[in-house]
């Protein structure tokens, strides 16, 4: 067997999910930019490209020198806050960079690839679970950028018989069970480690932002699935395409969720400290809640969640913020 290609792998979701393929035998090779990502998370045993994903002479030496026969794509920009600023650059980073960046693979033979989306291509969801054959109508363009590469897939496998799968993340959370790498975004602007970065009193307290949405007790609701979780079904949906499996979008979640309030419930829980809590005005363009179904992917690749309540992924954090308070050592 050749070398699965994992583009940003040394970046948090793509750091577990070579962790992931390592322990199940595979060749990995990892090409990341640092723009975002930490060389640190990456195993010592793995080569290791510093570089970009355009860069065609990069990617050609990668593949024949590493006789890559898959690829893993994460590498992208995801700030919704940075796309809503900068829609140029994410066109380019995410969009115009992955269609270059696909057209060398199938140049040099390879034709299967797994990529890294998100829920955002659904933008204010009409219904509840959401469905992949929901109505896609993104409200910002990091969401427009990731839909656009899904829908060039389609053409480029009717043109050239690419193999794809694109996986549609909902709320990626938790870290290594040791405590090894985790999450760490500059900036951070997701729930679980602001939460964590309060109880080590990095921060003053959270923010709650609005609880007057329509759920139960006033917060918005969002389904969380635990980043291992992920990774594995990284590793599934390869697989699948390995044995002919047809290309297509999946979601990835739990089909259930928990409010804002819970998960901080749950923080103090965990870590034994009463974190401080502010309540502030609504921020525009929040659904009240966001749930995945994931019928599709159950039943497909056969995905169970191992890792995903919340309990797990905030102690997995947690242990990850305390031995790591400042995060990696290296700096992006």
């Amino acid at each position: 067997m050749g070398s699965i290609l994992v583009t940003g792998g040394a970046g948090y979701i793509g750091s577990h999910t070579v962790r992931v393929l390592l322990a199940q035998g595979a060749q990995v090779v990892v090409l990341d930019s640092l723009v975002t990502g930490h060389k640190e998370a990456v195993p010592a045993e793995v080569p290791f490209y510093l570089g970009d994903i355009c860069d065609a002479g990069l990617v050609k030496t990668i593949v024949e020198s590493q006789e890559v026969e898959a690829v893993i794509h994460f590498a992208a920009r995801s700030l919704v806050g940075e796309s809503m600023a900068k829609p140029d650059l994410y066109f380019y980073e995410n969009t115009a960079k992955t269609n270059l960046f696909v057209s060398n693979l199938l140049q040099l033979g390879v034709n299967k690839i797994v990529f890294s989306s998100t829920a955002a291509v659904y933008g204010l969801p009409e219904t509840v679970p959401i469905s992949e054959e929901s109505p896609t109508s993104p409200i910002n363009p990091y969401g427009l950028s990731k839909l656009m590469i899904e829908a060039s897939f389609h053409w480029l496998e009717k043109a050239y018989g690419l193999k794809w799968v694109a996986l549609r993340y909902f709320n990626a959370a938790g870290a290594s069970l040791d405590g090894s790498i985790g999450e760490e975004h500059l900036p951070e602007t997701h729930l679980i480690p602001l939460v964590l970065k309060a109880a080590l009193g990095q921060r003053d307290a959270i923010q709650v932002f609005g609880t007057d949405y329509n759920t139960l007790d006033g917060t918005c609701i969002r389904d969380y699935i635990h980043v291992l979780d992920l990774a594995e079904a990284h590793v599934l949906a390869l697989k699948a395409l390995d044995q002919q499996s047809n290309s297509g979008v999946y979601n990835v979640g739990t089909g259930q969720g928990y409010s804002v309030l819970q998960v901080i419930t749950s923080a103090k829980k965990v870590t034994g400290i009463d974190i401080p809590v502010v309540e502030v005005a609504r921020r525009s363009g929040d659904p009240d809640v966001l749930i995945a179904k994931v019928a599709k992917i159950e039943k497909t690749f056969g995905l169970k969640t191992r890792y995903s309540d919340l309990e797990t992924i905030i102690a997995s954090a947690w242990r990850w913020h305390q031995n790591n308070p400042d995060g990696y050592k290296s700096k992006s």
